[in-house]
């Protein structure tokens, strides 16, 4: 085990370039990208604002409006609400990463997106992030929002996150079913890109490194976790979690993946296993060859990114 400076705390889990937690639950952010300001982007030509929710906990979403095309058509557009990635540990709604990811998102696929800015771990230990996605969830859903209000069609509610956004999309998709405490909410489809899931035994094609390690990490971003790596919020397929179709309260989803992510087993036997269930929706796979985790966020002008963005045009505008 390492030291830190000081040498009084020992490294718990170390994620190079990324994060490290110490035994004390101490946490150091190493990965931290420019906050940019909501306002208009000029390449897209979508503008943003940030609205808040809840003053106390700081919960806020950034909506992304597109240019609208004519106006006077008052076409309604669909509604996506967006969890980002970070292993509930590190970044923002308002980095530079997901601000530019989403402009492109809203622009290229014609859709209202509203971005969840939620409280991270271990100040705010799961599921204090899932209750944040899902007040944000609520609130886009009740077109409370002048733009959603007026240029959203909230009967075409979408959800989609990234890594452990996706693991949170997922989340948001057994709250919908009824499952939660305030009812079900009506989604039409769910976009999950490289979502984070884990599991208490090694499966076909996980590294045992990274199985390891995702197991400590889901202790310590979720410490009160009935079973550890096996409780149904991260491992959805766990022996006595709910049988899916009674896990997924949406019409459609699209499950995203890159071959050369860690997590890419697990992605595949979350696929599998929602194929295989009785749910009576459709669930489509998308696989980007030679890609890493989360690679769309970093060059979303290469051609593997641009493929993906179309595909989720594609799903978005039903097919």
């Amino acid at each position: 085990m390492a030291t830190d400076e000081s040498g009084a705390d020992e490294v718990a889990i170390d994620a190079p370039t990324y994060f490290r937690i110490f035994k004390s639950g101490r946490i150091e952010r190493l990965h931290l990208p420019p906050a940019l300001p909501a306002g208009l982007d000029e390449a897209t030509g979508v503008s943003s604002k940030d609205v808040v929710l809840d003053s106390s906990t700081g919960l806020t979403v950034r909506v992304y409006l597109p240019k609208l095309q004519d106006p006077s058509k008052k076409k309604k557009l669909p509604v996506l609400v967006y969890i980002h990635g970070g292993g509930f540990v590190i970044e923002s709604a308002f980095s530079s990463s997901y601000h530019n990811y989403l402009n492109l998102l809203a622009a290229t696929a014609g859709v209202i997106v509203a971005s969840v800015e939620y409280r991270l771990a271990p100040e705010h230990p799961l599921p204090a992030a899932y209750e944040d996605c899902w007040a944000a969830l609520r609130w886009a859903a009740s077109a409370q929002d002048e733009w959603i209000a007026e240029h959203g069609d909230v009967a075409r509610l979408f959800v989609a996150g990234d890594s452990a956004g996706g693991n949170a999309t997922h989340d948001m998709l057994v709250r919908a079913s009824g499952n939660g405490d305030d009812g079900p909410t009506s989604i039409e489809g769910a976009i999950l890109f490289h979502p984070w899931f884990g599991g208490s035994t090694l499966i076909d094609g996980e590294e045992e490194s990274s199985w390891e390690f995702n197991a400590r990490f889901w202790a310590f971003v979720c410490p009160g976790a009935v079973g550890g790596s096996d409780d149904p919020r991260v491992n959805p397929v766990a022996p006595g979690a709910p049988p899916m179709e009674k896990q997924l309260g949406c019409k459609r989803m699209l499950v995203c993946a890159a071959t050369e992510d860690k997590l890419f087993a697990r992605e595949r036997a979350y696929y599998d296993a929602v194929a295989a269930s009785a749910w009576p929706g459709t669930v489509d796979w998308f696989e980007s060859d030679g890609e890493e985790h989360v690679f769309f966020l970093n060059k979303p002008e290469c051609d593997k990114a641009k493929q993906l963005m179309d595909r989720v045009v594609a799903f978005i505008a039903g097919a």
